[in-house]
């Protein structure tokens, strides 16, 4: 089997004490005391995803800030 590098885009948040990666291209989170450590778990996170899952065909990811209104 060949391997191959996929880039693929994280989104990280501050909740409570960890920090929360989150793939944005496929259903996988993580989480660590630092940023840097939320970002190892979830690589190994993904790449453990991708042993039973075919990997997806990775599109470029558009993020923009939205503003909502709430009462």
């Amino acid at each position: 089997m060949t391997s191959h590098a996929l880039h693929l885009t994280a989104a990280i948040t501050h909740e409570d004490e960890w920090y929360v990666a989150r793939c944005l291209q496929v259903e996988v989170t993580s989480q660590g005391e630092t940023i840097e450590e939320a970002l190892a778990n979830l690589r190994e996170a993904l790449e453990l995803y991708f042993e039973d899952a075919p990997a997806p065909e990775v599109t470029d990811v558009i993020t923009a800030p939205v503003e909502v209104r709430v009462a």
